[in-house]
């Protein structure tokens, strides 16, 4: 079950922790469905805004706390988030007189030294820059700092092809004693391997992309991807857009291939679940937190099989 930020942060006005809390009531009522029919559960989950408001506090703390570096940032919010579903799936499940544990693995990702994404940082993150403050940040931390949209400058990072789970036999050993294990959280903490050690790099995963690895790694049935649509949808945004519902992996390749699912939006997902299906995966769901329950028993999103 990967679920994306709008599970927690549906707006900048309802983004405090509380509010969090409360919006993630939704789709961890919807979780707790799939647990109480005796499905082995695994929640990846996004946490774009939070290392946001993390790299925030930390720039504007640089003059009297050194700078948190991004892997840091990754690995605090996994755990921040990880606690906010661990309570708030934890009470449901009680609340339903279901004794199950609910577990966070704060999570490392092996990706390549030569990924080419290195050498192409095209991900923004963090706050909004003046063109003088990117110029400074660029000149004393050697940050790639571009800017984003017209509203300002942000860096950029890369954003590597994960390659490994390196806690998978671990998430795999808690899945089967019973628990439901959030795992992966952000895209995990992006680690590259040298002379037979793990160091963390400043890169953001594409949170789906390592979804559908885990669910690979883990031999699961299905992948369940959460986001801000109830279905998926061709000529998205026009008049004569059209939701998709029971489609092929063969039929959404050539959509794919058409250009119908772009980069910024749909396409990262949409290539998750091929991938996944692909590699031994049965079925793939994607719809919005809303309508969990009711895309997993087949009457709504779309869903994706060989």
């Amino acid at each position: 079950m990967a679920i994306g930020g709008n599970s927690l942060i549906r707006s900048p006005e309802r983004s405090a922790f509380a509010d969090q809390l409360a919006t993630l009531a939704e789709t961890c009522h919807h979780i707790a469905n799939l647990v109480s029919r005796g499905c082995a559960v695994v929640i990846t989950h996004g946490n774009g805004p939070q290392v946001g408001f993390l790299l925030l506090r930390s720039h504007l703390a640089r003059n009297r706390l050194p700078e948190i570096p991004l892997d840091v940032c990754n690995a605090l919010t996994q755990a921040e988030v990880g606690y906010m579903i661990q309570q708030v799936l934890g009470n449901e499940l009680r609340k339903r007189g279901i004794d199950r544990p609910v577990v966070t693995v704060v999570t490392q990702v092996v990706v390549a030294e030569q990924d080419p994404a290195f050498h192409n940082p095209s991900k923004p993150v963090g706050p909004f820059y003046t063109k003088g403050e990117a110029a400074q940040l660029q000149r004393e931390l050697g940050w790639t700092v571009q800017e984003d949209a017209g509203r300002g400058f942000r860096r950029m990072v890369a954003s590597p092809v994960p390659r490994e789970v390196v806690e998978l036999a671990q998430i795999d050993w808690l899945l089967n004693s019973g628990a439901v294990v959030v795992a992966c959280g952000g895209g995990g903490v992006p680690v590259v391997r040298r002379n037979g050690r793990l160091v963390g790099v400043a890169a953001v995963i594409d949170k789906d992309r390592v979804s559908a690895l885990l669910a690979t790694g883990l031999k699961a049935q299905r992948l369940v991807i959460a986001t801000a649509v109830k279905q998926v949808y061709l000529n998205y945004g026009q008049r004569n857009q059209q939701p998709l519902g029971r489609v092929r992996v063969a039929q959404l390749e050539r959509y794919l291939k058409a250009g119908q699912f772009p980069q910024g939006s749909m396409g990262p997902k949409i290539e998750a679940v091929l991938e996944f299906l692909k590699h031994g995966g049965t079925e793939a769901v994607i719809t919005d937190p809303g309508h969990i329950t009711s895309a997993v028993r087949g009457k709504t999103g779309t869903i994706i099989t060989r």
